[in-house]
């Protein structure tokens, strides 16, 4: 099997060596596969064979062939889970933050797939074979609940709330900055960034989504907000937040570590300082996920506290305002 795209240079692209720039634009591309590909003559700029050391132009079409190693196949690995509820159904886990949910380029072990089939083997017969039983999905740095189906007529069910957007989710996060309004609505449309595929941004030619927010606890430079979700794109919380000015605190793909000073004197930049070692990640967690149960069809729903890092991140921050 080999994997075909076609590429456009952006209009505001700086020039850029070819192999960093198909790295950060081909998932599951290191920039030695993409340097052996244009060695063998895989990619091609405007129909013409290039050196690894090319430097792209804007506007230019870059057509790349690259093989797609087939999957190992999956097999059950004793990873231990965080197990909420559980019946014949139905399992909520309350995914790590850290943990890939699924099977993709660079990560074909260790998922929380491989520990499912560990817990449970029947499972493999539900969805596809590289997804089984999955109904949703967490980014691998945002933690919290996660209902997975044991059998094809609940994958069936709830699978059909998702795409009906009835499922009642609410996630919790420490943003950047302090909101003008105690609650809202952020409404952008989102698609893949123009400059980096492998990331997602507000575009005029992107899907439609709706992100709810209502502010918790605000402090000097920081928020608590809760988070509700009316359509379910890929990394919609934090691009909808970036979007905004107020990013997830910690979040190293969307901005979420680059306001060191937190936009004050000398004192709030050392607190600030000493706030981003508390977390290496996206302070975000999926706290509460409700929906109709598939067998019994009654409303049920499930919460999480916070995990330990964003606890401690908080309490931090209380701490702080204190004093």
């Amino acid at each position: 099997m080999v994997r075909e795209l076609d590429i456009v240079v952006p209009s505001h692209k700086k020039r850029e060596r070819i192999d960093r720039f198909l790295a950060h634009q081909v998932e599951g591309a290191s920039r030695s596969k993409v340097q052996k590909a244009i060695a063998s003559g895989l990619v091609l700029v405007d129909g013409r064979k290039v050196k690894s050391s090319y430097e792209i132009s804007p506007g230019e079409r870059i057509h790349v062939t690259l093989p797609a190693p087939e999957p190992p196949r999956l097999e059950p690995e004793p990873i231990p889970l965080d197990i909420v509820y559980e019946d014949d159904a139905l399992i909520i886990v309350n995914k790590a933050a850290g943990m890939v949910v699924h099977p993709a380029y660079g990560n074909y072990t260790g998922t929380l797939v491989h520990a499912l089939l560990y817990h449970c083997k029947d499972i493999a017969r539900v969805n596809d074979e590289t997804r089984p039983g999955l109904v949703h999905r967490l980014d691998k740095n945002t933690s919290g609940l996660l209902v997975v189906a044991k059998t094809e007529e609940a994958h069936r069910f709830l699978s059909s709330q998702f795409s009906q957007r009835t499922v009642d989710r609410e996630y919790w996060a420490l943003v950047w900055g302090t909101f003008a309004s105690r609650s809202g609505a952020i409404e952008a449309e989102l698609g893949r960034h123009k400059s980096d595929r492998k990331k997602f941004a507000v575009v005029s030619s992107g899907k439609p989504a709706v992100t709810e927010y209502e502010v918790l606890e605000a402090f000097s430079f920081l928020s608590l907000v809760r988070l509700h979700l009316r359509t379910g794109r890929t990394h919609q919380i934090r691009v909808h937040l970036h979007h905004i000015g107020h990013p997830v605190f910690g979040d190293p793909t969307y901005g979420g570590r680059r306001i060191a000073s937190g936009g004050g004197d000398g004192k709030r930049k050392r607190m600030v300082q000493s706030l981003l070692p508390l977390i290496d990640r996206q302070a975000l967690h999926a706290k509460t996920l409700g929906f109709v149960h598939p067998v019994k069809h009654t409303f049920v729903k499930f919460d999480s506290d916070l995990p330990g890092d964003m606890q401690a991140l908080l309490d931090s921050v209380r701490d702080m305002e204190a004093s």
